[in-house]
């Protein structure tokens, strides 16, 4: 366990370097970026070290790893993100434990998580998906909604009880225009959170980048970096 976190203590004071230089390159204060771990595959017993190491923003992207490991760590202070594709029969237990979802996609979404942040007596913080590599009507090969969609999902979030439109997230696509153009890409999603903000100034969460190119994201304005591999190593195989 020593070894364990003596390895994570390491490997997130080099991202937290990593951010803070792009910051500065960027002319932008460190606070204006929250790190996100995303945890997935990794036990709990990493949360917990992370959380002794000043962590407080954790993301999964698999219900049935995120339900057990936000279960067993209920004690800690930690803000729980749900980032993967989010199938509507997952939606009841993610309401549980999930302080954001990332990853809305879809009007259908909407309503589930509607549903179930009511029953829970919860309020879950929403942001839209964007699929840059989505055609008009269409969702992107990760997930998200195609550009034209965001105004009318941001308006059935903002609408439905339970639910608080936060802002926007996004992943470098790796098809269509801005394949292997990560900068353009979140230049782009910036474009599009002001627009959003101007009939929801609330909505100023920007989640894009992870291990391989936070310094882009940090450079174009995203509020939020989601990092995983950077901090925890190399993810073990789910086969």
């Amino acid at each position: 366990m020593t070894d364990r976190r003596t390895q994570l203590a390491g490997n997130l004071a080099r991202v937290e370097e990593r951010i803070a230089s792009a910051c500065s390159a960027a002319g932008r204060a460190r606070e204006e970026v929250t790190l996100i771990v995303v945890t997935k595959t990794y036990p709990a017993s990493d949360v917990r070290i992370l959380s002794e190491l000043g962590v407080r923003h954790v993301a999964e992207n698999r219900d049935q790893d995120a339900a057990p490991k936000a279960a067993a760590c209920e004690d800690l202070s930690l803000t729980w993100h749900f980032v993967g594709q989010l199938q509507t029969n997952k939606v009841r237990s993610v309401a549980g434990y999930a302080d954001f979802v990332q990853s809305v996609d879809r009007v259908k979404l909407v309503t589930a998580l509607s549903a179930a942040a009511v029953r829970e007596g919860r309020e879950l913080g929403c942001l839209v998906q964007v699929a840059l590599d989505a055609e008009s009507g269409e969702r992107g090969v990760r997930g998200g909604v195609a550009p034209d969609g965001i105004e009318e999902l941001a308006t059935a979030v903002a609408a439905a009880p339970g639910l608080r439109l936060a802002g926007l997230m996004t992943v470098a696509p790796l098809a269509g225009p801005y394949a292997g153009r990560r900068r353009a890409a979140f230049d782009r999603l910036m474009e599009f959170s002001s627009r959003l903000r101007a009939d929801h100034p609330a909505a100023n969460m920007v989640s894009a980048g992870m291990s391989s190119d936070l310094e882009d994201a940090v450079a174009a304005g995203a509020t939020h970096v989601r990092v995983g591999t950077a901090v925890l190593g190399v993810r073990p195989s789910l086969g």
